[in-house]
């Protein structure tokens, strides 16, 4: 860490032009065959998989500074529903971060359950096309908060997220939340796996162009 904590760099404006790994990640995403793997009354089997439909937005913001840390990074929003269903299965906002110095990849997740999370990845090369995300519960840098509720019933253990992007312009996802829930002994992978094809372009900050 620098000594001196408050001298700003001067960023070039044009986010799209340095995302490093994030830049194909860039744009309006859909799919339709997601895996969701989570936990249900042990009296209804304990496990259920289901299968979702995706829409994921990425958008370019302007580059964030803290002093002379810096990050280029999108702002996100997912959204998720079973197929043939109105009501939302799961929302999700936040943002992905590229630290070309520091070289992680760090993503904000923020979902309407009262939950919070920060996971990180580090030495991640800028033409990278796979990297690994984790968050932890009880860290201070990297890690999840959840309500009483949460906290108390579906505890959450970790988080890791691997992100692949794919020759034909498509990039996928593996998500892992390990869970431990009072009405068992082993801890539970409450797992997530999509594959996204771009169905539009990212909309840069038009003072930017």
């Amino acid at each position: 860490m620098s000594e001196d904590i408050f001298t700003e760099p001067d960023l070039d404006p044009n986010t799209l032009a340095n995302l490093g790994p994030l830049t194909r990640l860039a744009g309006i995403w859909e799919g339709t065959a997601g895996t969701d793997v989570h936990p249900v009354d042990p009296a209804e089997g304990g496990t259920e998989t289901e299968t979702y439909v995706e829409r994921y937005e990425l958008q370019p913001i302007d580059p964030q500074t803290n002093g002379p840390q810096y990050f280029y990074g999108l702002r996100y929003h997912v959204h998720i529903h079973k197929p043939g269903e109105v009501e939302t299965f799961h929302d999700q906002v936040g943002y992905w971060l590229w630290n070309p110095v520091e070289q992680t990849v760090t993503q904000t997740i923020a979902i309407p359950r009262a939950q919070v999370a920060l996971a990180s990845g580090a030495g991640v090369a800028p033409d990278a096309t796979t990297f690994t995300l984790e968050a932890e519960r009880g860290s201070t840098v990297y890690g999840i908060c959840s309500n009483p509720f949460l906290e108390r019933a579906f505890t959450t253990v970790s988080f890791r997220i691997t992100v692949t992007v794919h020759a034909d312009g498509t990039w996928s996802y593996d998500e892992d939340t390990v869970l431990q829930l009072p009405d068992r002994d082993e801890p539970f992978h409450h797992t997530d796996v999509h594959g996204l094809r771009k169905v539009g372009e990212p909309t840069p900050n038009p003072l930017a162009r």
